[in-house]
């Protein structure tokens, strides 16, 4: 049976939900230069990138930690797999539809994922505290 609209554009509306989430949680746990790309349009593999940049293993560790509590806590979500925790210097979260990037700011220099992703739509992320 094939899903309706109506099912896909809620489980897409899910995804930007849990993925504005993450990337609150970034903010909230001083991550910087933090985007939400939507690649609905690129690939049928995920809809959402989030990436943020951290300052050092141990803050990226609690941007982390902080993003997989919230979505198990406020969404039932838990994920897929996890790449990068130990190094520290690129963390990625797989929650299948939303893929949460973590940087350290020469990785994230290095591996460019903006510019390769260029094309993606960016999602406005309203963060707490930024002007209006």
């Amino acid at each position: 049976m094939t899903p309706s609209r109506k099912d896909s554009t809620t489980a897409v509306d899910h995804a930007r939900t849990r993925a504005l989430a993450a990337a609150r949680v970034a903010d909230e746990t001083r991550g910087t230069d933090i985007r939400v790309l939507d690649l609905r349009s690129l690939t049928p593999m995920v809809d959402y990138f989030v990436v943020a940049t951290g300052s050092s293993r141990r803050q990226m560790h609690a941007m982390a930690d902080e993003i997989e509590a919230t979505l198990k806590k406020d969404f039932q979500e838990r994920k897929r797999g996890a790449e990068g925790y130990e190094e520290g210097r690129w963390i990625v979260l797989d929650y299948g539809d939303v893929m949460v990037h973590l940087f350290d700011a020469e990785a994230r220099g290095y591996w460019d994922i903006d510019h390769l992703w260029s094309d993606a739509a960016q999602v406005s992320v309203p963060l707490p505290g930024a002007p209006s």
